[in-house]
């Protein structure tokens, strides 16, 4: 039988290219798996991340099999991003790709005696023909997923396959309240003497349906009567196992959990799962935290997951790459209905190599993940007109949703657009259902300006099945104030945009899908801004996992189904004036407010209810009180609240701001733009515009302003930007003031090339 040994102890490990070692390296760190070498350096703010080769080394003993013929295999659950493998010296196997588990047969390189020196050197290196070449989060090395060695006897279940499971199972509701079950398996040596043996089993171990084939590539159909179906409310799981037999001896065995559920989309409808509307409402997430990088365990996977079932989402969008088999496990378990893609995302290069790249990471998230019924929907690319478009850009969108057909015509595919996309072009229609990445207030724009749109694309395009990718906005748990605004990353702003969004989305049962960006705070190496360095910090909650934002209970309050109530601000703890705002969250229909022990008011509203308060001296004590539960704050009034609430930079930009324009003079703003030959303009891209002093130190204090980014060359996020204009970047950043684009062109267009 399959015998799977886990090797996650006792590594040592160096972090730099030291090469091939011909012995067990005594003087490397010793390190256990996950691991990875960026889980400090890749979010601690220092503006850059160690990206090479590293190493690895373990002795192992060759594990025996009863049997003559038997098989050893590596199988690595992830390596970031590059790997080579080797065992005893010799080279086992290569892969490119950080996010897909991969396996090498290393039998013939092992000693029948003795130990075995199993080496792997991983790297983060930029290659160009490898995906994720450029985006907004720190591509982590190292073997942040384990390592296990697996025995097999001769004949066994398919190990060489796109580190699949060699099991498939696609069950499909019927019309008398039963579920077919199509189940395919592959085996390795097998032949006449050996069959496989199928079973279905509920979630209390009773077999429901079983069955038995040769052992050939046909696929079996079991009838599985009065079948549970699978949904978020109800995730009911069915175990289905294949056993490879050989008259009464079972040679392997391979199971998964499977789930019975039929789903759609509709443009006016939006999503149906089991034939029932049911708006998927969630969050998108990143998978790593505080000083571990992306090395998370099976633990910290489903403590992620219960979080946002604690949120009250029912939908998760697995950004930007395929997460760890633990993670799809627990959404299975708790009931998500996911999107999952691959790191095709912001600049796509045109070398051929890269697009097979892309092709052989769809490949393998498919047959790695295609047994979860949590997965829905199939991502193709992420904001790739950031790094332009072009016709080749079209058509490998096409031939990469033709594939994915291919492979599973089960699920729909989704694309996510960056904001500039066009509403009108050849990126529309490629994909089953489309979702678009907008920021209206943050990046630019106004909260207001979401529904708007939203509403105009769906009256242009009454075919399209639209949803939300990303949305969302920093906060910092520290900035706080009683006028919160864009860009100061106060929580209590953050808290007003999510208030926004949360009422705009329900209202639109349409949208197809919705998912917050993001749901935890998240490691982003070139990032700088709101006093926070390395880090994304747009997320509900803390990259620790330890603080909930205020924003967290405002979609707690919308999406929740348990009773809840939750008094905003209690970082916001020292406050001066006469009178305070104190914002309650609930979905229950009435809140009362208590100060010190007496009623301050009683009101009835939808998700969000806003309270003045006049604070007594010192410590106060509110208490809000909805049906069945409460919630208890303490605040205290001061003369002045703490400089700490305030983010120095937010009124050095707002006069940065007021002073480009006064430098313009009587500038007429409103004449056409021009554009003449031999001369810079806002057409040119950041790359070209960094040729020249004096028109990129322009265009470098304009990008501050206007977006709060710091962009050089080598510096910040400056692999995403380079091939923009700043013409394409407004057209992202649509609330700049006006003139504000006019002014940065007519400048540029003095400077000759």
């Amino acid at each position: 039988m399959r015998n799977v040994i886990n090797i996650n102890q006792g590594w040592k490990f160096i972090r730099e290219d030291a090469g091939l070692p011909d012995a067990l390296p005594a003087g490397w760190q010793d390190v256990n798996l996950p691991h990875s070498w960026n889980a400090v350096d890749g979010m601690d703010g220092n503006g850059s991340f160690y990206r090479g080769t590293c190493w690895y080394a373990r002795s192992f003993a060759t594990p025996r099999q009863p049997l003559p013929g038997g098989r050893v295999y590596v199988e690595v659950n992830a390596a970031g991003q590059q790997a080579d493998v080797y065992v005893n010296g010799q080279k086992a196997a290569h892969h490119e790709g950080g996010y897909s588990k991969f396996r090498a047969d290393v039998t013939d390189l092992c000693r029948e005696d003795g130990d075995n020196l199993l080496v792997i050197a991983c790297s983060n290196e930029l290659l160009d023909r490898v995906y994720p070449q450029s985006a907004d989060f720190t591509f982590y090395g190292g073997l942040y997923r384990g390592v296990n060695l697996i025995s097999v006897p001769a004949a066994h279940f398919d190990l060489d396959h796109l580190g699949g499971p060699a099991l498939k199972v696609t069950p499909k509701p019927t019309e008398c309240g039963g579920a077919l079950f199509e189940i395919e398996t592959w085996v390795t040596n097998g032949d006449e003497n050996f069959t496989v043996l199928y079973s279905i089993k509920d979630a209390d171990g009773k077999e429901v349906a079983g069955g038995c084939r040769p052992c050939d590539d046909t696929a079996i159909k079991l009838f599985v009567p009065r079948a549970k179906l699978w949904s978020p409310d109800e995730p009911n799981l069915y175990t289905v196992t294949a056993t490879l037999q050989r008259r009464n001896e079972a040679y392997d065995e391979v199971c998964c959990r499977s789930g019975v559920r039929s789903f759609s989309c509709e443009p006016d409808k939006g999503f149906l799962l089991n034939g029932v509307a049911t708006p998927l409402r969630g969050v998108s997430r990143h998978q790593d935290m505080l000083y571990k990088g992306n090395a998370l365990t099976r633990e910290d996977h489903y403590n992620d997951a219960r979080i946002i079932k604690e949120l009250g989402a029912n939908t998760i969008r697995l950004a930007h790459y395929q997460h760890s088999e633990d993670f799809y496990d627990a959404c299975d378990e708790l009931g998500f209905v996911i999107w999952a893609e691959i790191p095709f995302i912001s600049v796509m290069n045109p070398d051929p190599e890269a697009h097979q790249n892309c092709i052989s990471q769809m490949k393998e998230l498919i047959t790695q993940a295609y047994n979860h019924p949590c997965i829905c929907f199939w991502g193709i690319s992420n904001e790739i007109l950031i790094g332009g478009i072009s016709q080749k850009l079209v058509d490998n969108h096409h031939e990469l949703n033709a594939l994915v057909k291919e492979l599973d015509p089960t699920r729909l595919t989704t694309i996510a657009h960056v904001s500039s996309t066009p509403v009108k072009g050849p990126m529309h229609r490629i994909t089953d259902v489309e979702s678009y990445n907008h920021y209206f207030g943050w990046y630019g724009g106004k909260i207001e300006d979401n529904a708007p749109w939203v509403d105009k694309f769906h009256a242009d395009n009454p075919d399209i099945c639209l949803g939300l990718s990303e949305y969302g906005c920093e906060g910092i748990i520290t900035y706080h104030g009683p006028n919160p605004q864009c860009k100061d990353y106060s929580e209590e702003y953050q808290a007003v945009y999510h208030e926004g969004l949360a009422q705009m989305i329900d209202e639109r049962p349409w949208l197809w899908a919705t998912h917050v960006w993001n749901m935890f705070d998240f490691g982003c190496a070139a990032r700088n801004e709101g006093g926070v360095a390395g880090r994304n910090n747009k997320g509900l909650v803390t990259m620790d996992r330890k603080t909930r934002k205020d924003s967290f209970y405002v979609y707690q309050a919308y999406w929740a189904k348990d009773p809840m109530v939750h008094i905003a601000g209690r970082r916001y703890a020292q406050r001066a004036g006469e009178t305070t705002q104190v914002k309650v969250y609930s979905n229950q229909n009435t809140v009362t407010l208590y100060l010190n022990g007496k009623v301050v008011g009683v009101q009835t509203a939808h998700r969000v209810f806003k309270f003045e308060v006049a604070l007594a001296e010192g410590q106060n004590i509110l208490v809000a009180i909805a049906g069945s539960v409460t919630d208890s704050i303490t605040l205290e009034k001061v003369d002045k609240e703490p400089a700490i609430y305030v983010l120095p930079e937010f009124n050095e930009r707002q006069e940065g701001v007021a002073n480009w324009f006064k430098t313009m003079g009587s500038m007429d703003l409103e004449a056409p733009m021009e554009f003449p030959e031999g001369y810079y303009s806002i057409k040119d891209t950041m790359e070209q515009l960094a040729e020249n002093e004096e028109a990129f130190a322009i265009v470098r204090k304009a990008v501050k302003l206007a977006t709060n980014f710091d962009v050089a060359p080598g510096v910040g996020m400056w692999d995403m930007m380079k091939k923009m204009s700043p013409e394409s970047m407004g057209g992202m950043i649509s609330g700049m003031p006006d003139g504000f684009i006019e002014s940065l062109n007519a400048q540029l267009i003095k400077i000759k090339k």
